[in-house]
């Protein structure tokens, strides 16, 4: 069993910054695909971004670009998302998840495991 472990959620004010963590096993990290999602209340859970086993590919939806940066710790076998410039809808559960296909933008349709979820509150 695949364990997707985040980490780094909180509240934070409009402007800040904040870095969420997946933690997973070597195994996983090494042999698959790994991102995040997000979902509000009220909304459908959308695509963030992810990154490719091989830590040379990764997509970032339209509406981080520029302001989220996902990236891969291969010592601790960890993939990070460097969050900038939080607005109040960026407010969701972030939750971690892996697969064995990628695509750009990655899709719920090609993921395997998910992590618990983390919550990020940001506000005005």
């Amino acid at each position: 069993q695949v364990q997707l472990v985040e980490s780094g959620g909180g509240l934070v004010q409009a402007g800040g910054s904040l870095r969420l963590s997946c933690i997973t096993d070597e195994r996983t990290f090494s042999r698959s695909v790994v991102g995040w999602f997000r979902q509000a209340p009220g909304k459908e859970r959308e695509f963030v971004a992810a990154s490719k086993w091989d830590g040379e590919s990764a997509s970032h939806a339209n509406s981080v670009r520029g302001r989220f940066t996902i990236s891969r710790d291969d010592a601790k076998s960890t993939v990070n998302l460097q969050m900038t410039n939080l607005k109040p809808e960026d407010t969701a559960i972030y939750s971690c998840a892996s697969g064995f296909v990628y695509a750009d933008p990655w899709s719920e349709r090609l993921v395997s495991y998910w992590g618990q979820g983390t919550q990020v509150t940001v506000s005005s």
